[in-house]
């Protein structure tokens, strides 16, 4: 293999592709990235199994080949390479780099043994808009469980309801969905937080569309230039829209920066408690109130003016709180609930297609 490359290009394909290589796998094979060309570009892969991505870049290649060399080492080396051209050079199981005043020697291995993911035929394909994506899994991937105990608490849900799109994520303390868009076909996909965490890094700015295949199995993810392949966790996700409330009985509208300030203070008195924090809710006195107690250092209350319907109280995890409200994006906030034993719902006022499901704890 010969061939030139930009380090610009170079660099940021090993940043998208290196992470995925794992270091503790079994195989030591799978610590390293593969470089290949084909059809006048280089392929950069890797993959733990589970997830494989796959970048391609334009290059000059005078002599096709392949090898694979440490994830770690080449991504760090280019990486402190100067911006210009990297001239490629493969010969037998080492990789020579030279690039301006730098020549060198990496030691790798041939590429014949590393492994592929199964290719998807006959799989359903359909395509979302990149941005609407990348905003539904960043307002959604953090309520996704991380207890390998219930691995399917730890996927993330896209499925369609009454003809729309939906990603939700539950750990089963709180729940996130998004409605994403219209969408004609069937689908059920339950895909790992960990892989969706790497496909937010790979959407960027300039990316217009994904197109998304897939089968019983795993699920193809294109962005560019770039393809990000998954495994489907196997199991059935629980029927989550029953812990939706359709009314409820006490509500609360106001500024989200007003209720991001009163939970940030008394989170501050709630640590002792693991976040707990009581949530009053007052019609006559047209407000809103957070209590805390912490038995060594003090108590609480921050009150905020609101548009309140009912009078009642929960208590929840302030943590809860400020995630959900981070990922609205809207400056007016609700907040309902129907009682303090079931969940309370924070959502935008103009955003109806979010919602952010938080359990009650006991009071």
């Amino acid at each position: 293999m010969k061939l030139q490359v930009t380090q610009e290009n170079l660099n940021r394909a090993l940043n998208n592709v290196a992470r995925v290589a794992s270091t503790k796998n079994a195989l030591p094979i799978l610590s390293n990235v593969l470089i290949k060309t084909i059809d006048n570009r280089v392929c950069i892969a890797a993959t733990n199994l589970n997830i494989a991505i796959t970048h391609y870049i334009g290059s000059k290649v005078s002599e096709e080949g392949s090898i694979t060399v440490p994830a770690r080492l080449m991504q760090d080396f280019v990486a402190s390479l100067p911006s210009g051209i990297i001239d490629i050079k493969v010969d037998d199981t080492k990789l020579r780099i030279k690039a301006d005043k730098y020549n060198s020697t990496i030691n790798g291995t041939v590429a014949d043994d590393y492994p592929v993911m199964p290719q998807i035929n006959n799989g359903s394909t359909w395509n979302v808009p990149a941005a609407e994506l990348k905003k539904a899994l960043q307002q959604v991937i953090l309520a996704a469980s991380n207890d390998d105990a219930r691995p399917i608490l730890t996927g993330i849900f896209f499925h369609t309801h009454e003809g729309h799109l939906y990603i939700a994520a539950t750990d089963s303390y709180r729940l996130a969905e998004k409605r994403i868009m219209p969408l004609a076909q069937e689908v059920k996909l339950l895909l790992p937080a960990s892989a969706m965490q790497d496909l937010l890094r790979i959407i960027g700015d300039a990316d217009e569309e994904i197109v998304v295949t897939h089968d019983d199995q795993q699920v193809l993810f294109t962005v560019g230039d770039v393809e990000l392949v998954t495994r489907l966790i196997d199991g059935v996700y629980p029927d989550y829209r029953k812990l939706i409330p359709t009314s409820f009985s006490t509500a609360a509208v106001l500024p989200k920066a007003e209720l991001v300030n009163i939970t940030k203070v008394s989170s501050l008195f709630a640590r002792e408690s693991a976040g707990s924090v009581t949530l009053d809710l007052d019609e006559d006195e047209k407000q809103i109130s957070i209590r805390s107690i912490a038995s060594q250092l003090g108590e609480n209350t921050a009150t905020a003016s609101a548009k309140v319907t009912g009078t009642a109280s929960i208590t929840l995890n302030s943590r809860f709180i400020l995630d959900g409200l981070g990922v609205i994006n809207d400056s007016e906030v609700s907040v309902a609930f129907n009682g303090k034993l079931e969940p309370c719902v924070i959502k935008g006022v103009e955003d109806k297609d979010y919602i952010h499901l938080i359990m009650p704890l006991k009071s």
